[in-house]
């Protein structure tokens, strides 16, 4: 049964593009439902029933995962028995009368103003590790990157002198993000005080870096900005939080809800459209990067590129 799922994997990766965290989370999900069906003596895909399937679903609405989890292990458990139908491996698919669960649209959790001054606050660039952290959130508030773009950026990428950073982006969307004032001092004062010593000697092209010298892994990030965000009181706090920030910064700033779905590389408009219902409630005219301080003492506060600016670099977004 792990081999069939290694050979979906596989094609999925190669005939779809699918990114890292989408195959570790398929992973996950047909391991889980592997799991199930030997629980119940069902040791072969071709013999998986849709009351099986049935009674899986229910197993995790008893345990009460999430509406959205339970939707994408759904997708991932149609996706792979339509890949064992196609490639002649079972006879029939088991799926058809699986229905999704319901999923309610919420608005995406952000931050406040004075809960980004906040966090950034509790940034100490006295260390290596520490002038690493400033420069990297630093960079993923100015150029609204996910996560996984921030730690797959390499030295190539970035050119501090001319305030832009490449990102490679999801299925070939690449663009050339802006840096900010505080973003180009805090990556300046890393890659001369910071990464060499993080380097330890060894030939890395990877940006940042962890204690042994290697790429900083996603979670490994995350661990980093959890930490900070307990220091600062944040008790909620995602992988996209700033992000989700960083887009609300740029509509409140004036900038045209295109010009946003082009930095945050989304590919349809109507992602980013969720953005807009912030715009319903009273918010506050000042950004939160105004509230932002260059890391390492410089004397200037500026704030993050204005979107006049940022909109006319898109025009050289792909490179």
């Amino acid at each position: 049964m792990e081999q069939a799922i290694q050979a979906y994997l596989g094609a999925l990766s190669s005939g779809h593009g699918a990114s890292a965290n989408t195959l570790d989370a398929y992973h996950t999900d047909l391991r889980q439902l592997q799991d199930f069906m030997v629980r119940h003596q069902v040791l072969g895909w071709a013999h998986v029933q849709p009351d099986h399937l049935h009674a899986f679903m229910a197993e995790l609405n008893a345990r009460e995962y999430a509406p959205t989890s339970i939707a994408r292990k759904l997708a991932a458990v149609k996706s792979f028995f339509r890949y064992l139908s196609v490639s002649g491996s079972i006879a029939q698919e088991p799926v058809a009368t699986l229905a999704a669960p319901r999923v309610r649209k919420e608005l995406p959790h952000t931050l406040t103003t004075e809960e980004i001054a906040r966090l950034f606050t509790q940034l100490s660039p006295t260390s290596p590790a520490g002038v690493r952290d400033a420069a990297m959130l630093h960079v993923l508030y100015a150029t609204g990157m996910r996560v996984s773009e921030v730690v797959g950026i390499v030295l190539r990428d970035l050119d501090v002198a001319l305030a832009h950073v490449f990102c490679a982006g999801r299925k070939g969307r690449e663009r050339i993000l802006p840096l900010s004032h505080p973003a180009q001092t805090a990556l300046t004062a890393y890659l001369n005080n910071g990464r060499p010593q993080l380097l330890r000697g060894l030939d890395s092209t990877a940006l940042f870096l962890n204690h042994h010298g290697e790429r900083l892994t996603r979670q490994g990030f995350w661990l980093i900005v959890k930490g900070y965000a307990r220091a600062a009181g944040l008790a909620e706090i995602t992988p996209h939080t700033l992000r989700h920030a960083f887009a609300l910064d740029m509509l409140a700033q004036g900038m045209e809800l295109r010009g946003v779905q082009q930095l945050l590389g989304h590919a349809n408009l109507s992602t980013t459209q969720m953005y807009r219902q912030f715009q319903e409630a009273p918010q506050s005219n000042e950004s939160a990067a105004d509230h932002i301080s260059d890391p390492v003492g410089a004397s200037a506060d500026p704030p993050r590129l204005a979107s006049a600016e940022l909109a006319s670099a898109l025009s050289g977004e792909v490179r």
